[in-house]
C-alpha cells in the first residue's frame, strides 16, 4: 500500500493558505510518501488550482484530487482546467472526480442531482477523449454535445480515479477509470463490498487491477488520548449523517461513524490497523491527520508527531 497524506487550506488564515499548501507539498515529498490528495471543500479552495500550487512546488511526488465535483464544471471547460495543471505538474497529476452529494450539488447549488452514475458515465464519454492528449472532442451523448478542440499539453494520458462508494459508480469505476478514492469505509467495507464490484468491472472489460484509495483519519497519540482523538475526527470530519451515500457505505461495514476509522493509538497500534486497510484491498492510503491537544501549538506538536510517523513507514509497505 502506498502511503499519501490528505492536505488542504484550513479555515482562515487567508493569507497564509498558498503559502502553506505550497509547504505541506514539499514536506510530503521530502519526507517521501507517494502522494498527496487534495480535497474540494464547498465552500473552500480550488482543488485543481491547489493541484496546481503543489505540483509547482515539487518534482517527485503524485499529485490527486479527492474529489472534484464533475456537476458545476462543463467537462470541456474541466478537461482545460486538469490538463493546464497537468502541463504544471509535468506528468503527475491523477484527476480523482465524483458526483459529490444532494446537500452540496441540489441544496447549495442549486443543480439537478439525480441519475449520479449516468451523469458521471456522460462526462467521461467527453473526458476519456479530452484526456488522451491534444486532439479533436467529438461526443455526442446523453447530457452533452461538444465537438470542440483541445491543445493543451501532450503529458498524456491523464489518469482518472472516482469517488465510488455504491454498487452503479464502483462498476463504472472499474470499467472506466484506474480505480476509486474512498471516505468513509472500513476494512470490512473495503473488502466485502468495494473491492468485488470494483475488480470484478475491471477484469470484466479487460483493465488493468484498479487502484483503492483509502481515506483515513490518523492520529499518533498515547492510549489515554485516543478517546479525545476519536471525539475531534467525529466532530471535525463527520458527515454521515447528513449523506446518505456515506450512510448506505457505513451500512456495509463495522464502523458506524468517522471515528470507528479513525486509526488512532501508539505507533505499533496504527501501524496495525493500517496494515489491515492495505489487507483489506486497500493500494493507496490517503491519511487525514487528525491532531488533540487544547491549545493550537498542542495540536500543531501533536500533527507532527503523526506526520513524523507517516514519514517513517517509507512511502509504501
Amino acid at each position: 500500500m502506498r502511503i499519501g497524506l490528505m492536505i488542504g487550506p484550513e479555515r482562515g488564515r487567508y493569507s497564509t493558505k498558498v503559502e502553506r499548501l505550497r509547504a505541506d507539498g514539499q514536506w510530503a515529498e521530502e519526507a517521501g510518501l507517494a502522494t498527496v490528495w487534495i480535497p474540494q471543500i464547498p465552500d473552500d479552495f480550488d482543488a485543481l488550482t491547489a493541484a496546481a500550487i503543489v505540483g509547482a512546488g515539487t518534482t517527485r511526488i503524485e499529485v490527486g484530487t479527492a474529489v472534484v465535483p464533475v456537476q458545476p464544471r462543463h467537462p470541456v471547460v474541466l478537461a482545460q482546467q486538469a490538463l493546464s495543471v497537468q502541463a504544471v505538474c509535468e506528468g503527475r497529476l491523477s484527476l480523482g472526480l465524483g458526483v459529490s452529494h444532494h446537500w452540496i450539488i441540489d441544496e447549495m447549488l442549486g443543480l439537478p442531482y439525480r441519475r449520479p452514475a449516468a451523469t458521471m458515465r456522460s462526462y467521461l464519454d467527453v473526458l476519456d477523449q479530452a484526456l488522451r492528449g491534444p486532439g479533436p472532442l467529438d461526443v455526442e451523448n446523453e447530457l452533452f454535445r461538444v465537438h470542440n478542440p483541445l491543445d493543451i499539453t501532450d503529458l498524456a494520458p491523464t489518469p482518472v480515479l472516482l469517488a465510488a462508494l455504491g454498487p452503479a459508480m464502483l462498476r463504472l469505476a472499474g470499467e472506466r477509470t484506474g480505480g476509486t478514492i474512498l471516505w468513509m469505509a472500513d476494512e470490512r467495507a473495503i473488502r466485502s463490498h468495494v473491492v468485488p464490484h470494483l475488480t470484478g468491472a475491471a477484469a470484466a472489460a479487460g483493465r488493468p487491477a484498479p487502484r483503492i484509495v483509502a481515506g483515513v483519519p490518523v492520529c499518533l497519540c498515547r492510549d489515554q488520548e485516543v478517546d479525545a482523538a476519536v471525539a475531534r475526527a467525529n466532530r471535525i470530519l463527520a458527515e454521515a449523517e447528513v449523506s446518505p451515500n456515506y450512510q448506505r457505505l457505513l451500512d456495509v461495514g463495522d464502523a458506524r461513524d468517522v471515528g470507528d476509522i479513525l486509526a488512532a493509538g501508539s505507533e505499533a497500534t496504527v501501524e496495525k490497523r493500517l496494515r489491515a486497510f492495505a489487507d483489506s484491498g486497500a493500494t493507496d492510503l490517503s491519511a487525514r491527520v487528525v491532531p488533540v491537544g487544547e491549545s493550537r501549538d498542542e495540536r500543531l506538536a501533536s500533527a507532527g508527531r503523526t506526520r513524523a510517523f507517516l514519514a517513517s513507514l517509507g512511502g509504501s509497505f
